[in-house]
């Protein structure tokens, strides 16, 4: 046999012996973490698994986001929901019907005054929100008539919008509000001009048979700072009215407001978050 015919035949050999050696890394690396946790501990009530339970599901591995900055909006994780990427609102409708109607441009979407809410085509339930708003400069108006928009969870339930900076409104009110019920613990608002973060973690309200089971819940961070922490909704959002579950639904729209002031929105996008259960 010639040197040039062996020396490729070792290359093929020294290329299976290595696939090999990697398969069996692989099955011993199974078989490890197998091993992993325990079936001597108790039993989780409601359920099937152990405490610290090395046979209990994995969590999905995703690529996190980016954070974003005032001259750009950050990534997505790789398992979000896009909702508005900067260049159209396809995802998106006019309540009042048909295509919605907000002007987009240099990668935000601003209201149009008279044009209506918008909201999404597609429908949720239990959510984790991320969207980013950037309120009118300079400053026009005093109290709710400065910058005021908001953001309805499945189309029913309103986390205030509104530029709060060096601005006195009735707490409730607010930005970081839920609107007519809860104030903010604090005022997170950065200058008019500037952009501002919140990061939404909702669970909706469970009805059965027309009455309400459980009720909403809600955490807002805004420009990172917990303004909200598992705040306990009383039903659907009103101006001057105590709030009730009109809205008997557990998934819904979100819906973006329209109140006359040119507020700004970009890097929206939405994870679906399932159950938590030892089931």
């Amino acid at each position: 046999m010639s040197k040039k015919t062996w020396v490729p035949l070792l290359v093929v050999f020294a290329v299976m012996v290595g696939a090999a050696l990697l398969a069996l890394r692989s099955v011993a690396a199974q078989e490890h973490h197998a091993a992993v946790g325990y079936e001597d501990t108790p039993m989780l009530p409601g359920g099937k698994w152990h405490v610290h339970d090395g046979k209990r599901p994995q969590p999905k591995v995703i690529t996190p986001g980016t954070c974003s900055s005032q001259q750009s909006p950050g990534q997505p994780p790789s398992d979000a929901t896009v909702l508005f990427d900067g260049k159209d609102l396809s995802n998106w409708e006019s309540i009042k019907g048909g295509p919605a109607g907000w002007k987009v441009e240099d990668g935000y979407a601003e209201v149009v005054a008279g044009a209506g809410d918008i909201r999404t085509r597609q429908e949720f339930g239990d959510m984790q929100l991320h969207l980013e708003w950037r309120e009118p400069t300079p400053p026009k108006g005093e109290s709710q008539e400065r910058g005021n928009s908001g953001v309805f969870l499945i189309g029913a339930y309103e986390i205030q919008v509104l530029d709060a900076y060096n601005n006195i409104t009735y707490p409730d009110g607010q930005t970081g509000a839920v609107y007519g019920q809860y104030p903010p613990f604090v005022n997170a608002c950065r200058p008019p001009g500037e952009w501002q973060t919140y990061d939404i973690i909702f669970t909706v309200p469970r009805f059965q048979n027309g009455e309400l089971k459980t009720p909403a819940y809600v955490t807002v961070l805004q420009n990172g700072v917990a303004v909200q922490n598992h705040s306990k909704l009383l039903g659907d959002t009103g101006h001057r009215i105590l709030a009730t579950y009109v809205t008997k639904a557990s998934q819904g729209p979100l819906r973006l407001q329209d109140h006359g002031n040119k507020v700004r929105y970009r890097n929206i996008w939405v994870r679906t978050l399932g159950s938590n259960s030892n089931e």
